[in-house]
């Protein structure tokens, strides 16, 4: 059976690093990592692409080291992460009166009322990226995770509308595609790295993801079962690392270099009389930089990313009382030391650091792990569940497959492997189950046929 499993693979082009690692299903439904290559990225800023040629070289790069860990590796699809500034969500209402009363009511008219939410007004230079329903209503029911099946006068949803800058989206698109490689998809950073670190248990609790990437901080937030929420902050670890720089007075690799070895997010926690020995340049006396003051610029910064974090959670009237699955902060900025705790004490919320490593077999490449690639991690999970979508016939074997193991192990995340396979493993979850297969299967395919240039008129 593993055999028959597609080869996916995802693509993240983020400000500081391009990785790409393909995966595959084992029986289990959990992943085994085929192949893995990472490259420094140069031509993007704030999660943007602005140099297309400098992103091509590290996407070359990138699969250059992928096929070095896996020569017999051909790939030629690939799931890529969209992210930066530009990106904005706004939320709406759609309703449609069906004309066959008495029958059930059917996919298409679901995919009619999806359909009809691309024409919603948005600005000039943006374009729609995803349109993601979040609970159903049929004539006076209301909050239904899924009206296939229900029959009445009137079905209506409420949406969360994802936008983004044409030509932001359309140079992402371009390195891809000049790099040799055919975008199967693009899915919003967070989203993916939602999916990559997040259980059943969290969507039902409500979680906030922040995902503390080089340029960007993406923001996906969860209640009841939907997605409430989705935000991208304009800072990251590239901005820690130019305070650093500034502040101290120190070259760039210098500033990195002292954040990721002694760097702490609470000021306090950092010793008073510690000091970092700095070569100097040129011939000049070495520089002696406080720890404690290292300490003091990343707090500030991170401090300003968390206020940011509890605006848009305000903004969504979500206070402090009802995520009660808190924070899960991932991406390679929440390795920082002390993290967790400057984020309880700015945000109120608890919070933990979320790992890819739930969907990934024992004894995979440990590097993978790190928070840094949850959003690759994500990426091929998506690709998995258009695939499982696509041939529904593979959910049952899933569920034979992972049923047992997951008695066994006393996992509950591993029961997620997952959105992907989108399963009812037993009753008692069937109604968390739609909830997150609903969340998955939301990002819709084909979504590349969007920046094809005789379609562009239609869109906006």
């Amino acid at each position: 059976m593993n055999q028959q499993q597609p080869i996916i693979v995802g693509l993240d082009i983020g400000t500081t690093k391009i990785a790409a690692i393909a995966g595959r299903k084992n029986e289990h439904g959990k992943l085994e990592i085929l192949g893995f290559g990472r490259a420094n990225s140069n031509g993007v800023q704030h999660g943007m692409v602005l140099n297309i040629d400098q992103t091509i070289k590290a996407i070359h790069a990138a699969l250059e080291n992928c096929y070095a860990s896996n020569p017999n590796l051909e790939i030629g699809e690939v799931y890529v992460g969209i992210a930066g500034h530009h990106i904005k969500s706004l939320q709406t209402r759609g309703d449609i009166v069906r004309q066959s009363v008495e029958e059930e009511i059917h996919q298409d008219e679901i995919d009619r009322l999806i359909a009809d939410q691309y024409r919603t007004y948005i600005p000039a230079g943006d374009q729609i990226i995803d349109v993601i329903p979040q609970e159903f209503t049929v004539d006076n029911f209301q909050n239904i995770p899924n009206p296939i099946g229900y029959s009445g006068v009137k079905v209506g949803a409420n949406f969360h509308i994802i936008t983004g800058d044409k030509n932001a989206i359309r140079n992402i698109n371009r390195s891809v595609e000049k790099s040799g490689l055919h975008t199967k998809d693009l899915v919003l950073q967070p989203l993916a790295s939602a999916a990559a670190v997040m259980c059943d248990q969290d969507l039902e609790a409500g979680v906030a993801i922040v995902d503390i990437g080089g340029g960007t901080t993406d923001l996906a937030v969860f209640y009841e079962g939907i997605l409430k929420h989705t935000a991208v902050i304009p800072f990251g670890g590239e901005n820690i690392t130019n305070d650093i720089k500034v502040g101290l007075g120190v070259l760039k690799t210098q500033a990195e270099q002292m954040k990721v070895q002694f760097g702490s997010a609470l000021s306090d926690e950092a010793k008073a009389n510690a000091f970092i020995t700095i070569p100097g340049l040129r011939g000049m006396a070495p520089k002696e930089i406080s720890v404690k003051n290292l300490a003091n610029i990343i707090q500030a910064r991170m401090s300003e990313i968390m206020d940011f974090v509890t605006y848009h959670l305000k903004q969504v009237g979500l206070d402090t009382r009802m995520l009660n699955g808190g924070i899960i902060l991932t991406g390679g900025g929440s390795q920082l030391k002390h993290l967790i705790q400057l984020t309880e004490y700015v945000t109120g919320l608890n919070a933990r650091i979320g790992y890819p490593n739930e969907h990934l077999v024992g004894g995979h490449i440990e590097e993978l792990a790190k928070p840094m690639y949850s959003t690759c991690i994500g990426l091929i999970l998506k690709g998995y569940n258009d695939y499982e979508n696509s041939n529904p016939g593979l959910q049952k074997s899933f569920i034979k497959a992972t049923a047992p193991d997951q008695q066994e192990q006393r996992e509950p995340v591993a029961e997620v492997a997952e959105e992907v396979a989108a399963t009812e493993v037993a009753p008692r979850v069937v109604k968390q189950r739609k909830s997150l297969k609903h969340f998955m299967d939301s990002f819709k395919i084909g979504l590349i046929d969007l920046f094809k240039e005789e379609e562009d008129t239609q869109l906006k």
